[in-house]
């Protein structure tokens, strides 16, 4: 009896992309378009979200699943936004869109941290290589874009400054490691009830564009001086974050009485970001979150991390 061989496995690409946290975020009044003005300044942080694309037979079309923390609260059609990035991938290469994606949760759901985005990113290098598109970096960046203002910067990593809509990148010089923990709710903040609350709060004495004065954090970055980092620390949309889930406050007290070198709501919440001297030190914030119980989990993080990149790739 002849044994019988094996399928061989289908092509598949992995790909890693990280989540961020807003060091700074300034932010402008609505404009006519129903978009905020924003200077913001992003670091990746080692928090990584994975998308597998593997082939799938012609005709197929899209399909998703994901496994992870939090798993269950992220869509899985499409309306998820890396079903979006294969999509507008096969649209503008004009392939066929058969793709079976796969999300490995590693950034929390909800949580200002640009989980989504990551996964958008991902999804989009994750397909350009498994159909072996070729599609030019500038190209890939606009088309992240026009999925969402952080997908870019999910590309790119590391640290930068974002205007516009925070989707214009200009690559930031940092020095060294700094260390995270971050507290997140199992309730998430809807983004557009934040920047809602963030006009009702401003009302019209708002200047017109946002401010862009982040020099003293410049330097703690460049310096890679923690202590200076922790203190030019700010966020515009933390007030209406505050103002709508006043129980933050608590959880960015507690942060603050264990020593942390600085605290903040990270981008539109309502997930708190606390900045530790080491990384014993961000070990200690999140133990102490967790004592006093004011957190649903923590996650620590190094930042600058690396940007969206092929983890593994098996071919045709």
């Amino acid at each position: 009896m002849i044994p019988r061989l094996a399928a061989a496995p289908s092509p598949s690409v992995r790909v890693r992309a990280p989540g961020k946290v807003n060091l700074a975020l300034r932010v402008g009044p609505v404009g006519d378009d129903g978009y905020h003005p924003l200077a913001t300044i992003f670091q990746a942080v080692s928090l990584f979200e994975e998308v597998t694309a593997t082939q799938v037979a012609p005709g197929s079309g899209i399909s998703l699943t994901v496994s992870g923390p939090q798993a269950d609260s992220v869509p899985t059609d499409e309306t998820n936004l890396a079903w979006r990035a294969a999509g507008l991938l096969a649209e503008r290469t004009g392939l066929a869109a058969d793709v079976r994606l796969h999300i490995t949760k590693g950034v929390p759901v909800a949580g200002g941290m640009a989980g989504g985005s990551a996964d958008a990113a991902a999804a989009l290098v994750a397909c350009d290589a498994l159909w072996e598109a070729g599609m030019p970096r500038p190209e890939l960046v606009e088309m992240a874009a026009e999925l969402g203002a952080d997908v870019p910067f999910s590309l790119l990593g590391h640290t930068a400054v974002g205007t516009g809509r925070g989707d214009l990148l200009t690559p930031a010089m940092t020095r060294g490691e700094f260390h995270w923990c971050f507290a997140t709710q199992r309730e998430g903040l809807s983004t557009p009830t934040v920047f809602r609350r963030f006009d009702e709060l401003a009302g019209p004495s708002t200047p017109r564009v946002a401010p862009t004065d982040d020099t003293e954090l410049m330097h703690a970055l460049r310096a890679g001086d923690a202590v200076a980092l922790g203190k030019a620390l700010h966020n515009d949309l933390e007030a209406p974050a505050l103002d709508l889930r006043p129980e933050l406050a608590e959880v960015m007290e507690v942060a603050s009485e264990s020593g942390a070198l600085g605290v903040i709501v990270s981008g539109s919440g309502p997930t708190v970001a606390a900045l530790g001297r080491s990384r014993q030190h961000a070990l200690a914030l999140g133990a102490a979150w967790t004592a006093a119980d004011v957190v649903d989990a923590v996650w620590c993080a190094m930042g600058p991390a690396p940007g969206t990149q092929i983890v593994t790739s098996l071919s045709r």
